[in-house]
């Protein structure tokens, strides 16, 4: 067993909207990924995502409004609601969400990342 230091492993992270395996338990993923701008609206059929604001500050838009998530702070996506984050500023997150999740969704485009890697 390894303790895990986020500042460390966010160090390591230089590049925007591409999560990184920082744990397993469970079937689950703990997710690492640095966001800065804005992503796409999509949503998950099967999971429910959890967003975790390590530093910086994410709007989740929604289609019924937005909701601003500070550090400190977590708000979990259900399966199938369709959501777009924005950070406006370079925002670090932790992401706990099944194995299976992937970055976009029911999208498959050029932001889709499939073989995420490990930090």
């Amino acid at each position: 067993m390894n303790k895990v230091k986020l500042s460390e492993k966010f160090a390591r992270i230089s590049d925007h909207w591409n999560a990184r395996i920082a744990g397993e338990l469970n079937g689950q993923q703990v997710k690492l990924v640095k966001l800065k701008g804005e992503f796409m609206w999509h949503h998950h059929d099967h999971e429910d995502e959890l967003f975790l604001v390590i530093r910086g500050r994410l709007r989740m838009r929604l289609r019924t409004g937005d909701i601003v998530i500070e550090p400190g702070e977590f708000l979990i996506v259900p399966r199938g609601v369709e959501h777009m984050p924005v950070a406006e500023v370079e925002t670090e997150v932790l992401l706990f969400e099944p194995a299976s999740t992937l970055n976009t969704g029911n999208l498959r485009n050029e932001r889709t990342v499939e073989n995420l890697k490990r930090i």
